[in-house]
């Protein structure tokens, strides 16, 4: 399995259901020093996005001003009803649950995914900044 591509179209964002597939994608970010990031399918329809900074050693660094655009696109998720409340901000771990389609959870996590290595746009083509 090779790394994803920075910046990750949506459509070779990994699906991660179950507990093999997860475990497969993370070691494989692992093993290339890459974030992780992929999708995975819920009970009632619904999906996950989940993103990890650890997989891509200690070199990688997330600036500050990247953590607080995150962190501040995932709140407008959660005040939209998005996502659900116990999403996770990082700065390491990211996770949103809830998301209703699985287009909408890759487009979210191929956002995630550019920020994490220092992207903003995509992000703010999928999560508009507040006004």
């Amino acid at each position: 399995m090779q790394p994803l591509p920075v910046p990750c179209p949506a459509h070779l964002i990994p699906d991660a259901t179950g507990t093999d597939a997860f475990h497969d994608v993370y070691r494989n970010a692992m093993a290339h020093n890459a974030v992780f990031v992929a999708i995975e399918s819920e009970k009632r329809r619904l999906w996950s996005v989940k993103a990890d900074t650890l997989t891509a050693g200690p070199g990688h660094a997330v600036a500050d001003t990247v953590n607080d655009a995150l962190r501040d696109a995932i709140t407008r998720l959660i005040q939209s009803r998005e996502v659900d409340l116990d999403a996770y901000t990082g700065p390491i771990y990211f996770m949103m649950h809830g998301v209703r389609s699985e287009e909408r959870a890759r487009e979210l996590a191929a956002a995630l995914h550019a920020a994490l290595y220092g992207d903003l746009e995509p992000l703010a083509r999928a999560v508009p900044p507040a006004p």
